[in-house]
């Protein structure tokens, strides 16, 4: 396969929105299909705001901009999306919508095409096995904001074949993005490391080793992270780690996937993170804090 000529993008919030845009910039053409179309023109109008940021830090030209959106097309039709090279899932950590999903777009399909998955959590195998084609089926996972986040994890099954592999490689090159290649687990490569620590963080201070401030202090100025954990877990959303953190400690049986009794209580008691306005710090101009 001589690139990506076509993408079709199933869900089209926050990250599908975004991987349609870079795909958009990239010069390939776009579909983006949500479950009704107030929803895919809210995707949109994401990609436009995101665009004339990129505008206004001097990051694209307006005719780039301009010739992006004139690349992307919304529609409400799985059928629209039956002539696409490539085309990657980006709807709600449901094992069950995703299992349903990839099997309508696998009998939509030209039997060249190609079927990625955008999940953080969820192993691919089972997502590939409601497939014909399971040695066509890849994850492509990409990170929040995906117009600023260079990084996309390549991830292979065991049914995967080396020319999807070396698609998947060969899409990310051309989007401008850089691939980390990894074999089908949950959490990947970054969330495998990255949601220990973070949990590891909440137990640290439950344990009273430290403030939340001076741990998130340490571990910025004491390993060079551009935020502390706790910010993180913030701008993440508590609720999402939480989820995620579940699903890996059902897929290994580890403790240390085990989400801390604080980190849970925070979700049940509202305080999400930023989205919210108060998670671990407040954000709404109440008192802060963990307690």
């Amino acid at each position: 396969m001589n690139g990506i000529r076509r993408l079709g993008v199933v869900g089209c919030g926050q990250m599908g929105s975004g991987i349609a845009e870079v795909a958009a910039l990239a010069g390939i053409e776009t579909v983006a299909r949500e479950v009704s179309e107030e929803l895919w023109r809210a995707g949109r109008d994401r990609i436009e705001a995101s665009l004339e940021r990129a505008q206004a830090k001097g990051r694209i030209e307006a005719d780039a901009a301009a010739a992006a959106l004139s690349r992307f097309h919304g529609t409400t039709e799985l059928a629209d999306l039956a002539q696409c090279d490539l085309v990657i899932e980006a709807v709600v950590e449901d094992l069950e919508v995703k299992q349903q999903l990839f099997g309508q777009l696998d009998a939509l399909l030209e039997p060249s095409g190609i079927l990625a998955s955008n999940t953080s959590s969820l192993t691919l195998t089972q997502l590939a096995v409601c497939t014909q084609r399971p040695d066509r089926f890849l994850g492509l996972h990409f990170f929040n904001p995906v117009s600023a986040m260079r990084l996309v994890e390549v991830v292979r099954t065991l049914m995967t074949s080396p020319e999807t592999l070396a698609a998947g490689h060969e899409f990310v090159h051309q989007i401008g993005k850089q691939a980390v290649e990894c074999k089908d687990g949950s959490g990947f490569v970054v969330n495998r490391l990255l949601v220990p620590y973070l949990l590891d963080a909440v137990r640290a201070l439950e344990q009273n080793v430290a403030s939340m401030e001076d741990i998130d202090t340490g571990m910025k100025l004491g390993c060079g992270h551009p935020m502390g954990p706790f910010t993180l877990l913030d701008f993440i959303g508590l609720d999402t780690i939480v989820f995620i953190a579940d699903i890996m400690f059902d897929e290994y049986r580890e403790a240390r996937y085990a989400p801390p009794p604080m980190l849970r209580q925070l979700v049940q008691a509202g305080r999400l993170g930023r989205k919210s306005g108060r998670g671990f710090y407040d954000y709404g101009g109440g008192s802060g804090g963990s307690g």
